[in-house]
């Protein structure tokens, strides 16, 4: 029998366009029965279209099914499964995953699976928490290169004026890249429109300058 021809089988069709349609079906039709075959594809699907179809289609399901799914994603040794698995309880929103938003994952080595861990703790974070998440982020400051600190940057400013704090530490850090970064993210938090590159550039020509801002 030609597995590609069954629904979930298609999933791992050569076309991906026809994994694409395969997707957008399963959340289309919005099965539980689909939650293992969709989640097994995260982890090797190449295209990120059809992996943004796949997470759109575990959004249509029960959180009760896939919920406990993704959260046994997060111990798989494959860091597309785990970076997908995060990503996808990000968008579900589901509070139960926030005890296994680990401080493991939010410094895993991997870039893809650390961004995700990321954007799903800014998420899932519970009232009070907001503090305590911001330090643990604000302790990689200077990581990676500016797709990866632009990520950073992103989640702290998220979390508002809880991350102003850890913001004013990081400013007088003696290492120049992590105070650049803080202060690129500084501005981040007073402008959410601002582009990240000038203000990466902005803040080093300030450190250049021994924290003065440069005359007009």
């Amino acid at each position: 029998m030609d597995t590609t021809r069954t629904p979930t089988g298609a999933l791992a069709a050569r076309d991906a366009s026809v994994r694409l349609k395969a997707a957008l079906a399963a959340g289309t039709e919005a099965d539980p029965a689909a939650a293992a075959a969709l989640i097994a594809r995260c982890a090797v699907e190449p295209d990120f279209y059809v992996r943004d179809m796949l997470t759109w289609a575990l959004t249509r399901l029960p959180a009760d099914v896939t919920v406990p799914a993704l959260l046994a994603e997060l111990a798989s040794a494959n860091a597309q499964a785990r970076a997908q698995a995060l990503h996808t309880l990000s968008k579900i929103g589901d509070a139960r995953a926030w005890p296994a938003i680990t401080r493991d994952l939010l410094r895993d080595g991997d870039d893809a699976v650390a961004r995700a861990a990321w954007r799903a703790a800014v998420v899932l974070v519970p009232e009070g928490r907001e503090r305590a998440l911001a330090e643990e982020l604000a302790a990689q400051f200077g990581r990676g290169e500016r797709e990866v600190q632009r990520s950073l940057s992103r989640a702290l400013a998220a979390l508002g004026e809880h991350a102003e704090p850890v913001l004013k530490a990081a400013l007088a850090s003696d290492d120049p890249v992590v105070a650049a970064h803080a202060a690129a993210t500084e501005r981040l938090l007073r402008d959410p429109e601002a582009a990240f590159e000038p203000a990466v550039d902005a803040a080093k020509r300030i450190a250049a300058l021994g924290g003065r801002e440069p005359e007009a």
